[in-house]
């Protein structure tokens, strides 16, 4: 059974399949328009690295090239449903499992693009191959079923990341959307420390304030916040404040920065340059060692249809509201979207050398330091 199915039931979205000319944009059906940066530079060599984001079975193996031929060699995708506060903890448990097992089928049958990654050294392997190391993320803690011992055999299977929440209060701690929830609970604490002592990184990715606060005072290893943005720019409820930013860094942690165009601006077109804004305050809050990209984001290229219409109130739930379609930035809705990262940060003022901190080496250190 294919991944959306049995997660979502979702049909597939219609592509635009047409390869654009380098350094021209893809004109979409409604006249607006990707932008198209420079070829990704083999000699150069350039880590691109996305710290969360899309791998599905409607993609194409012409599709796959492109993400490859712009320098995706790494990214961590989710597995099970992270609304698990609809489902029961024994469901979370099931959804999770039967994804994994489904991304290591997947994986397989796409073994001439795709390896499953769970060190660094994959990282260093699909580097040398020219292949993209997919590692095992989940969006929620619920499905370790407020059982310690679970955590042992998700990372057997190979999770290496968990998100301690999502959007709304569970065992561990609270979700930015809660109205009244907590911080870290004593059981939030416990998963913290078996996390630490078997080697699973933590990422606050959807926690509220206080818990993203108490997770890194208590962590004792350095923790990432995978896809995020700047409150002090655009304030949301997925957004983090400074402090948070400050402690994480202080702490040796990474933050990657969304590229949702919902938490940075409700315009729907050519707002791009607001996404770079986040990435460069978050550098001068954090420091550039301590910045990444995690995009949240399909990789194809993406037409508002009744389709898509349909699929994303599939996947967001009965509370999305679909009126903020489309989600992403017309000028990054392409496969080939992380050589705009590259040479937007560049026109910002980055070296390339600290360009490619924020695509893809601070997140690559700091899994190297925590998985190996």
């Amino acid at each position: 059974m294919k991944r959306r199915d049995f997660i979502f039931g979702a049909a597939a979205l219609p592509v635009m399949a047409a390869v654009p000319t380098f350094a021209q944009t893809i004109l979409t059906n409604d006249g607006h328009s990707a932008l198209i940066g420079k070829p990704w530079d083999p000699n150069r060599n350039a880590l691109m690295f996305d710290a969360m984001g899309e791998i599905r079975d409607t993609f194409t193996d012409e599709l796959i090239e492109e993400i490859l031929a712009a320098g995706m060699r790494a990214i961590s995708v989710t597995c099970g449903n992270p609304r698990q506060q609809n489902q029961s903890i024994e469901e979370n448990f099931q959804s999770a499992l039967e994804e994994m097992l489904w991304f290591d089928n997947h994986i397989k049958e796409k073994s001439q693009y795709y390896l499953k990654a769970t060190t660094t050294a994959d990282i260093d392997r699909a580097r040398a191959e020219g292949k993209l190391a997919i590692f095992y993320l989940t969006q929620n803690s619920e499905h370790f079923m407020h059982d310690l011992d679970n955590v042992n055999v998700f990372y057997g299977i190979g999770q290496r990341t968990c998100q301690l929440t999502y959007n709304y209060q569970n065992m561990a701690g609270s979700g930015c959307m809660e109205k009244h929830g907590s911080g870290i609970t004593d059981f939030g604490g416990l998963l913290i420390e078996k996390l630490n002592d078997i080697g699973m990184m933590i990422d606050l990715s959807h926690s509220n304030v206080q818990t993203a606060l108490d997770a890194i005072e208590i962590s004792e290893k350095p923790i990432q916040i995978s896809h995020t943005t700047c409150d002090a720019l655009y304030s949301n409820p997925r957004a983090m404040p400074d402090v948070v930013f400050k402690n994480l860094a202080d702490k040796g942690g990474v933050a990657g920065i969304t590229q949702m165009r919902t938490f940075m601006t409700l315009e729907r077109y050519g707002m791009v340059e607001l996404y770079f804004d986040h990435i460069m305050h978050a550098i001068n809050v954090a420091g550039i060692d301590h910045v990444g990209i995690g995009s949240d984001r399909d990789h194809r290229r993406l037409v508002v249809t009744d389709d898509y219409l349909a699929e994303m109130q599939r996947e967001q739930g009965e509370r999305f509201d679909i009126r903020r379609v489309p989600l992403y930035f017309e000028e990054l809705n392409s496969p080939r979207r992380m050589e705009v990262v590259w040479d937007k940060l560049l026109e910002r003022g980055l070296s390339e050398d600290d360009a490619e901190k924020v695509t893809g080496l601070n997140f690559y250190n700091h899994y190297k330091n925590l998985i190996g």
